[in-house]
């Protein structure tokens, strides 16, 4: 079922929103060689318990996980594309990281993610990244009322082709609101007009995930959890939780 958002809810998302995107810069800054991925999920937990939000990641165990998950944020290395497990591993020079976080605060969710390098970065990653903002831009851009589900997929898919990148096809973005997942869903990829109506009110969680090798598969660690590319090519995705209105796509998760 969808919920579609009032105008005050979407304030309140907005707060949350303001506390994911907080989190997130708190990571980046935490995040050098030598530090582990442990400690940017410290720096992250700090600032939600300080907002008095709580992690909607904490605790988390979808059907296809063994275990729930032990952190407030994922954070993938390299060939991680999404859900890994912040642990021991210290970051090193040139490393690619994704990081994703959410918050839940007076009962309104907000759901993001940034990609980043370490040290000195590669050419390479740099333009996977650029074209994974590119993607998540287009697909805001389509956000808009009168259009559908699909127009975003499409618009996403536009530009992970053109960059000759490899996407996830059964992993993508998510109705959110009162919970971290609601409907609908949001492929990354699709055929434009098609799909759930966007009103203004809808609020969706957009989050392209582009593989540098070009190829669509991956496999699983045996955490259960961390995904990583087949060919063990970089990988990174970037996420932000936005409103539809009537005056446009509106980010909800930024400062």
């Amino acid at each position: 079922m969808v919920e579609i958002k009032t105008d005050t809810a979407l304030e309140a998302m907005r707060e949350a929103g303001r506390v994911v995107a907080e989190a997130l810069a708190a990571a980046r800054r935490s995040a050098a060689v030598g530090v582990s991925l442990r400690e940017l999920d410290e720096a992250a937990r700090t600032v939600l318990t300080k907002a008095g939000a709580r992690s909607p990641f904490l605790g988390y165990q979808p059907s296809f996980a063994p275990t729930p998950f032990p952190a407030v944020i994922c954070a993938s290395v390299n060939d991680a594309l999404v859900h890994g497990i912040p642990g021991d591993y210290r970051l090193r020079d040139g490393d690619l990281v994704s990081v994703d976080c959410g918050a839940e605060l007076d009962g309104w969710t907000g759901d993001a993610a940034i990609s980043f390098t370490v040290g000195t970065p590669r050419p390479a990653d740099l333009e996977l990244i650029a074209a994974t903002q590119r993607a998540l831009d287009a697909g805001i851009a389509a956000a808009t009322v009168g259009h559908r589900i699909g127009d975003i997929s499409h618009a996403i898919n536009t530009v992970v082709r053109a960059a000759d990148c490899g996407m996830p096809t059964d992993f993508g973005g998510h109705g959110i609101g009162r919970r971290m997942h609601e409907d609908p869903h949001v492929p990354n990829q699709g055929r434009p007009g098609r799909g759930f109506p966007l009103r203004h009110g809808l609020t969706l969680a957009i989050e392209p995930m582009l593989m540098a090798g070009g190829h669509n598969d991956y496999r699983t660690d045996p955490d259960g959890w961390t995904l990583r590319t087949i060919d063990g090519s970089r990988a990174a995705h970037i996420e932000h939780t936005i409103a539809i209105t009537e005056d446009g796509p509106r980010i909800l998760t930024q400062l």
